[in-house]
């Protein structure tokens, strides 16, 4: 009778394609002890064929080195985790009820998944790649934010309309504070000095004054009304200016974020020590969410309803440009020079063409698309990001996607994903000679 090997990734190496994810048939009759012992021939010819290709065409990793993806999946109550150094399933983490958001400690080699339907967080050891500990929060998170030193983190509760404030040392919720109407989104500011939260039901943003005081480590600063469906929020990187996208309607809310007092802006000028409305800018209908180029000059709108994206000056507030790159654009990347990447290149997930879209934007206009599974939403950089994954939710897999600049943007391969992916966050670091993870 034929023999059917078990599944694996289907991988792309160079322009052969290794047909690992179908079954793959030897045509003979076979004793049970010799159909295993062919099983186990294609298994191990299809991992060289895979080793040799990753080798070939990506690049050479210490033995020691770990990369890894985790992707949320609802349906399932679990965290699906991918071995990129591998390109391959690692294991499913069980976690919470329905989990959604996702985010990597920026200090530990921790994970942390917001589960919408528990009310919790569930910390997820990297190193292990189990959950260490679960945290209660308050109704309905879908949304983490971790302060750029790793010590806290910030949960909006959409439920409860209030924001959590975890003590990721003690692993507890250790404040509460009052929010606007179904606060969605939270950003830490890169000085560590202020958290903003977009309430989405409310059409409003908080501003929040972040302290080392345990007693009251979040106090509230001030309000902006007038941004319908208030979602995704960018900070610049001297933390001078926040950029909400008003997702019930067609702009983006600029605000001031108040200067330190000892700092050279709060010194040349008292009025920029307070929190300010700058300006609404129009851009495409339905902006859901925001890239900013690395060194934060430009800030760029994915505007879902216009098949549109706005390039917007940060040093002017002004929309400079918008240009059409596919039906649906739901999220957006932009690569940096990491000597792997070619730096300058907006990546955009367009939910309504199953693929993503390639955008220069020192030329201001789409370069090529790659095609993924079935309705592409989150994307993510591997670390040196020599390659774009692409959390498909349609097609229950994630896309990985070739993007050195010595190569032209390719398919490599295609992992599982869980049957409900929803968000991605990404991994890595180095394992000590005794195999304990060392922190980076």
């Amino acid at each position: 009778m034929p023999v059917e090997s078990p599944p694996l990734a289907l991988s792309r190496c160079g322009s052969r394609v290794i047909p690992l994810h179908s079954k793959t048939t030897v045509g003979f009759s076979l004793q049970p002890h010799h159909r295993r012992a062919a099983s186990a021939l294609l298994l191990g010819a299809a991992a060289l064929s895979l080793a040799a290709c990753r080798r070939d065409r990506f690049p050479a990793y210490p033995s020691n080195y770990r990369e890894f993806a985790y992707i949320t999946d609802g349906q399932a109550n679990a965290v699906t985790v991918l071995d990129l150094v591998y390109l391959r399933k690692d294991r499913s983490v069980n976690v919470g009820r329905n989990p959604s958001g996702i985010v990597a400690s920026p200090t530990r080699n921790e994970i942390y998944a917001v589960n919408t339907g528990s009310d919790s967080v569930s910390v997820i050891d990297a190193g292990t790649n189990t959950v260490a500990a679960t945290i209660g929060v308050h109704h309905t998170p879908y949304f983490l934010a971790v302060s750029p030193d790793g010590l806290r983190a910030y949960v909006p509760n959409s439920g409860s309309n209030t924001v959590s404030v975890l003590d990721l040392d003690k692993r507890r919720e250790i404040a509460t504070v009052a929010s606007g109407e179904g606060p969605g989104v939270a950003r830490v500011s890169p000085d560590n000095r202020a958290l903003v939260v977009s309430n989405r039901t409310a059409g409003s943003v908080s501003i929040y004054n972040i302290g080392s005081d345990t007693q009251a480590p979040l106090r509230f600063r001030s309000t902006f009304s007038g941004c319908p469906g208030a979602t995704d929020i960018a900070i610049l990187p001297d933390s001078s200016k926040a950029f909400i996208a008003c997702s019930g309607g067609h702009q983006v809310m600029v605000v001031w974020l108040a200067a330190a007092p000892e700092s050279y802006r709060g010194q040349q000028d008292a009025t920029l020590q307070q929190d300010h409305l700058l300006s609404l800018l129009d851009v495409g209908k339905t902006p859901v969410q925001l890239a900013m180029e690395p060194s934060g000059n430009e800030v760029f709108s994915m505007n879902f309803d216009s098949d549109s994206i706005s390039e917007i000056s940060t040093w002017t507030n002004e929309v400079i440009a918008t240009t059409l790159v596919g039906p649906k654009p739901v999220r957006g990347v932009i690569s940096e020079d990491t000597g792997l990447a070619a730096p300058g290149t907006l990546w955009v997930s367009t939910f309504g063409t199953d693929s993503i879209a390639a955008y220069s934007i020192d030329d201001s206009r789409v370069e090529t698309s790659v095609r993924t599974g079935a309705h592409p939403d989150a994307i993510a950089f591997s670390t040196d990001q020599h390659a774009l994954l692409v959390v498909d939710t349609g097609s229950a897999d994630v896309a990985v996607i070739r993007t050195q600049k010595t190569t032209t943007p390719e398919l490599v391969t295609m992992l599982p994903a869980g049957a409900q992916p929803h968000d991605i966050a990404i991994k890595s670091f180095h394992v000590k000679r005794n195999g304990a993870p060392k922190t980076e």
